[in-house]
């Protein structure tokens, strides 16, 4: 059997968004489903653009995320292999010098398109006599390069699309490499998927007209094309794609308290026929990928919906998933969980409950009264609606004048957790001191 290998080929030319996490995720899954490898690949042939910061950032978010791979290599460093497969492919007429300017090429695409013809390139620039060549470089041009198409059919069996078929006719023939002499995405992709042994590909449905393209360099350089699926595009909640969509991170995402694994979990399901569940290890989550559940619409990605998913997945979180990451017992975990948005809450229980606060008593006789009516424990979720009541009897307080005394006193918070599940978390001796105004 093959040795299963997919790769995750992010440019370092801004932070990861949900988008391009989503594809990480995707392909991440599918290698452990199939007990592959993954490879991190760092698309870095934009010099102008691909800066250390985004990259460091773009590792930072994968490992958060669990996605650790398996081996990396780095575009830049490949130059030298692009250059010789470049040559090789001049030589069997496969990749030609066109000199047309910017310029001259959009009025091209603009009179093909005023003729009501598809904007294909011409190959004018294989009718040039080296005379022209020669005049053209004496004026100071320098020639871009353009993969030649094969005439045919071009197709494959699309694991989420199903089987796709373009017509090379009906396609431009790429361009390669630019004047200054740098590489566009298609043909270095194609190189390394084939040297580094890639079977799987999961990318965006905006690659589709690419992957036709890829199929016939994959064949010029005498390998075969890997297994291909195309993810539908998310949508804004707008039912369009959005500035806002396009940046959102998983740095900011993190920073607001959403789980990464709720971030997987979520971005796993969105689209498909499954509902969104959450789930509390990857590799179970890669277990129950299917991509012939993936529907063929592009799924709307809320992040209000995700953050009120993170509290569904926050509130079933098992103790032994967080232990390391609280500062509070197991039953203390599972009294709690089920009142909180995010983990970090926790902090503010386990202070209230668990640490001496001093007190701030607006009300001392009506507190000293409550003090002095607590019931012997041990307390349940019920104490408090018993206590709170006989309070108000003896007391003969009621509403605000009731409830945000006790609250001050027991909490020092004039909001917060509920009181009945607070209350027999601080326990008998704290409530009774913090109620007589004693710091505890």
């Amino acid at each position: 059997m093959t040795n299963i290998k997919v790769r995750f080929a992010p440019s370092p030319t801004g932070y990861m968004h949900i988008g391009n996490t989503r594809t990480a995720v995707f392909n991440w899954l599918l290698a452990k489903k199939l007990g592959g490898k993954f490879m991190l690949r760092i698309d870095d042939t934009d010099t102008l653009r691909s800066k250390k910061e985004y990259e460091d950032s773009l590792r930072d978010v994968l490992t958060w995320l669990g996605l650790t791979w398996d081996e990396e290599a780095r575009q830049s460093a490949r130059l030298d292999r692009y250059n010789q497969v470049v040559e090789l492919l001049k030589s069997q007429g496969r990749v030609y010098a066109c000199y047309e300017t910017a310029e001259e090429l959009e009025i091209m695409r603009k009179r093909l398109m005023n003729r009501g013809l598809p904007p294909i390139y011409d190959r004018s620039a294989l009718k040039l006599t080296p005379e022209q060549i020669s005049a053209y470089e004496a004026e100071g041009r320098r020639p871009h390069y353009r993969f030649k198409l094969n005439s045919g059919i071009i197709e494959w069996n699309d694991m989420v699309r199903g089987l796709c078929r373009y017509d090379a006719a009906n396609l431009a023939d790429p361009v390669i490499i630019r004047e200054d002499g740098s590489y566009l995405y298609h043909l270095p992709s194609v190189i390394d998927d084939f040297d580094f042994g890639i079977t799987h590909i999961i990318r965006g449905e905006d690659h589709v007209t690419n992957t036709a393209l890829q199929v016939q360099m994959f064949e010029a350089i005498g390998g075969q094309s890997p297994e291909f699926a195309h993810l539908p595009l998310l949508t804004g909640v707008e039912g369009k794609l959005s500035k806002r969509l396009g940046s959102l991170g998983v740095r900011e995402l993190r920073e607001d308290g959403v789980e990464a694994l709720a971030i997987s979990s979520f971005l796993a399901k969105l689209g498909t026929s499954e509902s969104i569940e959450p789930y509390y290890d990857l590799e179970t989550l890669a277990q129950s990928l299917d991509l012939s559940k993936l529907g063929r619409s592009q799924p709307k990605f809320d992040v209000e919906e995700l953050k009120i998913f993170n509290t569904h997945y926050v509130r079933n979180l098992p103790y032994s998933k967080i232990a390391h990451r609280v500062n509070v017992v197991e039953d203390f975990w599972n009294s709690v969980r089920g009142n909180i948005e995010k983990v970090s809450d926790i902090a503010l229980w386990e202070h209230i409950c668990c640490q001496n606060i001093k007190p701030e008593v607006e009300d001392v006789e009506l507190t000293s009264c409550a003090a002095e009516l607590l019931p012997p424990e041990p307390w349940g979720e019920e104490t408090y609606s018993k206590w709170i009541s006989e309070v108000k009897s003896v007391s003969g307080k009621s509403g605000k004048n009731l409830f945000h005394p006790i609250r001050m006193a027991l909490t020092a918070e004039a909001q917060g957790p509920e009181l009945k599940v607070l209350l027999p978390l601080i326990g008998r001796e704290r409530a009774y001191n913090r109620l007589m105004g004693s710091e505890a």
